[in-house]
């Protein structure tokens, strides 16, 4: 029992912090402030452990990794303000994600709320657009409820984020002792009806060429080993979206990698000559209809925990609604399939073909394939890479390949440069046993590289990898191929182990390409959060477009 449940007299910060341990909250992510001093006090003396961090972002950004990985609500605190709105980017990512984020926020006391007021703002308005709920504490009484129903529509399918906006005097107002915290129910699997998992097997059955379209659904679901029997059993290639990589094991024969950089690549060529997609967790907000089905020409078959968006491009001729593993299992007694997928097949020996060429490639700076191919030598099968976003993410995407899921997790809904790191630290917490690399650009790694000094301070050892081109590469990567030019881009780095040292950590720079197996090796046998600088040739960004536009003309 911890030291709050004890108390002879508790207030509504104390209660809360009850809720949140009723709700098992190992962590929470934040900074303390003026307005939340009574919260920070109950948390001092509770079981969870609060992690200081440098930038309310690093903090959202880490309750947003955790929540993904575990499927529990991370947690982060902001004060009131300017701590709030800090908060904002790290939370509107969560929820566009699908990641569970509880976001709580200091307030003024309501006693100046109808006026204007120091630091005052109406955050339960301004998170509002950014999460699935969003609501002000006003009586002590009802926190029980609030805190519980914050949990329930943060980690419900399709997680996202909820908000608690808790006024300074109603945090320190007492609360009676018969306030309980509300306990937390585990919901009844929800299943198919088996009229729609009748109408799929049939589908299936009539199709010629289909294929399986796997997004991060599937991989909250914990689908996985169900939907890679179902592609064994009636040979259908599978294509993931970039936060579903690792739902089927890259080498089996039926994964087709991933679909989702902005080029056709070969995956677009085999869901082009497919006449049935069936998208089985699949979330348009990471990959748009209108990429793969422009024509609208595909028959649909919607496989998930929750009905179909409304989108022109997305009409599904059947949805099979309900937990994904039981719908996968009873589609597949009820339908079969003979014949192998041949083209497919044969196009995933070029994409086999292609991905083996770099492995041994000399040159330096390094080519992005290259430096993908030897950290997958050096990551176990089940350790863990934390993508950011920019130019290094599409090639992570495509040449990063993945047995397991939630080995590689990428921000592909919101997007957010900044992430990997924060998203890091949390990843190492609930997985201390595992290798954790953030890989990150030079320009998203200076966004949040100050909680590397949390990382350091906490105890976390995880190792960042920087592919350093000294450029804003994605977004020069696009100039290059509209415009062929670039502009404004451009910038200057500080000595990046020189950055890790001063911080009390271990740098090392990579100055041949032969250097960085043994150096990641090397930095994932310390006991500190280590920081590896690796220059990078993105001339192979344009070259990559040349290639695929001839590509898609031969396929």
């Amino acid at each position: 029992m911890s030291k709050i449940a004890m108390k002879r007299e508790r207030n509504t910060a104390d209660f809360m912090v009850q809720c949140l341990e009723e709700e098992g909250v190992e962590y929470i992510f934040g900074i303390p402030g003026e307005e939340n001093l009574a919260v920070m006090n109950a948390i001092e003396e509770s079981d969870i452990r609060f992690i200081t961090v440098r930038h309310e972002q690093g903090a959202a950004f880490m309750a947003d990794v955790y929540g993904r990985l575990t499927g529990k609500a991370g947690v982060c605190l902001a004060t009131l303000g300017p701590g709030a709105t800090n908060l904002i980017t790290g939370v509107a990512d969560a929820d566009s994600d699908g990641a569970p984020l509880v976001a709580i926020t200091g307030q003024v006391g309501t006693e100046r709320m109808h006026i204007t007021s120091h630091q005052f703002l109406d955050l339960t308005k301004l998170f509002e657009p950014i999460t699935k709920r969003t609501k002000m504490v006003v009586r002590p009484d009802t926190m029980g409820e609030i805190v519980r129903l914050a949990f329930k529509y943060a980690e419900s399918e399709k997680p996202g984020a909820a908000h608690i906006d808790l006024p300074v005097n109603i945090g320190k107002m007492p609360v009676a002792d018969t306030e309980k915290p509300l306990k937390k129910k585990i919901a009844p699997r929800e299943l198919a009806e088996l009229e729609f998992i009748q109408d799929a097997a049939g589908l299936i059955f009539q199709a010629k060429s289909p294929v399986i379209l796997a997004g991060s659904g599937a991989v909250r679901a914990r689908a996985a080993k169900e939907l890679t029997k179902f592609a064994q059993k009636l040979k259908i290639p599978v294509i993931n979206t970039m936060m579903a990589k690792g739902i089927i094991p890259f080498d089996n024969p039926y994964s087709m990698w991933t679909i989702g950089i902005p080029q056709a690549d070969y995956q677009n060529k085999i869901m082009e000559k497919a006449d049935l997609v069936i998208a089985v967790g699949y979330d348009i907000v990471e990959y748009a209809p209108a990429k793969w089905n422009g024509d609208g020409k595909h028959s649909i078959i919607h496989i998930d925990a929750r009905p179909a968006h409304i989108n022109k491009l997305y009409q599904p001729e059947v949805e099979v609604v309900g937990d994904i593993s039981d719908s996968l299992a009873q589609i597949a007694r009820r339908t079969a399939r003979n014949a192998e997928p041949q083209e497919a097949l044969e196009i995933k020996k070029a994409m086999v073909e292609e991905y083996r060429q770099y492995q041994e490639d000399p040159s330096f700076p390094m080519k992005p394939q290259r430096i993908l191919s030897d950290i997958r030598k050096v990551m176990g099968r089940d350790d863990i890479l934390i993508s950011d976003v920019g130019a290094h993410k599409m090639w992570i995407a495509r040449d990063y390949q993945c047995y397991e899921p939630n080995t590689c997790i990428i921000s592909n809904g919101f997007a957010t440069m900044g992430i990997s790191v924060p998203g890091a630290m949390a990843a190492k917490l609930v997985n201390p046993d595992k290798k954790v690399l953030a890989v990150s650009g030079d320009g998203g790694f200076m966004m949040n590289c100050q909680e590397l000094e949390t990382a350091r301070r906490e105890g976390i050892p995880f190792v960042t990898l920087i592919f350093n081109d000294s450029s804003y590469g994605l977004i020069k990567w696009k100039q290059m191929d509209q415009y062929g030019k670039s502009c404004f881009v451009d910038f200057t780095n500080p000595n990046f182990v020189k950055l890790a040292e001063s911080m009390h950590m271990i740098g090392y720079r990579i100055e041949k390409a032969e250097d960085l197996v043994p150096t990641l090796e090397k930095a994932f046998r310390q006991t500190v959060p280590v920081l590896i600088d690796c220059p990078v040739d993105y001339s192979e960004n344009t070259k990559l477009t040349e290639h695929l536009r001839e590509l898609m003309g031969k396929l």
